[in-house]
């Protein structure tokens, strides 16, 4: 699963990029402002926009791969980088219903839901290995923990 939000998360980047470059090189090439601003500013802001957005969903992807590779929850950064990505697809979904339509209302919600489900579904893996449950390799004693490889302190006895 964390395969597909990576090829998502790499495909949206090319995507973003590809969209804002071309929109700075129709607003370059039509050499009109909008209200007063310089044309040539509005064609290198959303260029610039283009490229830092696409490497930002670009670093997304690159955590989605290396949550695939190590098949461990993302962990510090790249933990953050996920759910701030989750929270901008849910804004730009809530968003694109009123300006672009459903269908990509349905996108956005579909990429935070992948996004959301890579979260948990990892978080749920790495509890259990940590919890010691049955079928993580370890003898089970009875005691709960899992098979502790430490002994239990010896019992008091009575005089």
């Amino acid at each position: 699963m964390a395969w597909t939000v990576a090829v998502v998360f790499f495909a949206e980047a090319v995507g973003v990029a590809a969209l804002n470059w071309f929109l700075g090189v129709v607003v370059d090439r039509q050499d009109m402002s909008l209200a007063g601003l310089d044309p040539d500013v509005m064609s290198v802001s959303s260029k610039v926009g283009g490229v830092v957005f696409g490497l930002y969903f670009a670093l997304c992807g690159l955590v989605a791969l290396l949550v695939a590779l190590r098949d461990r929850a993302p962990a510090g950064l790249g933990r953050v980088l996920l759910i701030s990505a989750a929270v901008v697809h849910g804004l730009l979904g809530a968003v694109s219903w009123g300006l672009v339509g459903p269908v990509a209302f349905v996108s956005m919600i579909v990429v935070l839901g992948l996004v959301v489900l890579l979260l948990m579904t990892y978080d749920d893996a790495r509890g259990e290995a940590v919890a010691g449950r049955p079928g993580d390799g370890r003898p089970d004693d009875g005691t709960g923990d899992g098979g502790s490889p430490v002994s239990p302190p010896p019992a008091p006895t009575t005089p």
